[in-house]
């Protein structure tokens, strides 16, 4: 029911690029689905939890190519920041995705901008979170603002060049918006001069209701796939040590984070791949805001 749930927010989300989320009806998604009005209303409340459903696909894609790419490596590597950033940046455009949320914005539909709202300070608490692991913990009190004034320059510079079609390297850009923010960062830490107090950034977090992964979560979907994943000695046996630091009152992050990527790699192309990957990232995010 998921992959077909998800094929079906992917028709809706391909009608709202190309007409607009107001000139589409939930019929038109019917017909181009090619499923009845019970199906789509068995799958969505109404066409704004279609919506809502769109934009929590688009984080997760988002957050598992970003964990795919970091995990294993070095959180301080500037490459790996240039390699989420660009990757992203090309999938938004391969989709045209800022059509669908320029669509969504104009709808005229508070509850469907409240979830903009809520996708864009989610996509803002990672990129600050990141900026801090790579310039160091001194920048955590500025690290939202200077998340904001990346975000500007980014955007504002992919709309210059779209509009010239300029041809343009996405990672030289990237890296250049991210030399920029470090001198940023540099002249807030000496001058602890910066316009957003904590107050607004804690009000601008508020408007999110986080739903990070729980341990009790990770235990219960390691207990589904030990039942399910039939797995050979090699995988059985990280996936047991895995498993037992997840039962720890202390989780030993260090230890956990070494296993990950092996044990993943050794269900690449094998049954179970689908449900180890999940796993293993979902641990990774965990030992990384815990």
């Amino acid at each position: 029911m998921k992959e077909k749930k998800r094929k079906v927010a992917d028709v809706a989300m391909n009608l709202f690029i190309e007409n607009g989320v107001q000139q589409t009806s939930v019929q038109e998604i019917i017909e181009r689905a090619n499923i009845s009005k019970g199906t789509f209303y068995n799958y969505f409340a109404s066409k704004t939890d279609c919506v809502a459903n769109i934009l929590e696909n688009l984080r997760y894609d988002a957050g598992q190519r970003r964990i795919e790419m970091q995990m294993g490596r070095d959180k301080r590597d500037k490459d790996v920041f240039i390699e989420q950033i660009s990757i992203l940046i090309q999938l938004n455009e391969e989709r045209n995705l800022h059509a669908l949320f320029e669509s969504i914005m104009s709808a005229n539909e508070p509850e469907l901008k409240k979830l903009v709202l809520q996708h864009r300070v989610y996509e803002i608490e990672w990129l600050a979170m990141r900026l801090t692991e790579i310039i160091g913990e001194e920048i955590r009190p500025y690290s939202v603002e200077l998340t904001v004034l990346f975000n500007g320059m980014l955007q504002h510079i992919l709309f210059t060049l779209r509009i010239t079609n300029t041809a343009y390297s996405i990672q030289k850009l990237i890296r250049n918006l991210y030399a920029y923010v470090e001198l940023m960062a540099a002249r807030m830490v000496e001058t602890n001069e910066h316009i957003l107090n904590p107050v607004t950034v804690d009000q601008m977090r508020g408007t999110t209701d986080k739903n990070l992964v729980t341990k009790d979560e990770l235990i219960q979907m390691a207990e589904r796939i030990h039942a399910h994943v039939k797995m050979t000695e090699e995988q059985a046996d990280l996936f047991e040590v895995i498993t037992y630091e997840l039962h720890q009152d202390r989780l030993r992050k260090i230890v956990i984070e070494q296993l990950l990527k092996p044990f993943q790699r050794l269900f690449k192309g094998v049954t179970g791949e689908t449900e180890v990957q999940k796993f293993t990232n979902l641990v990774w995010l965990y030992t990384r805001t815990h």
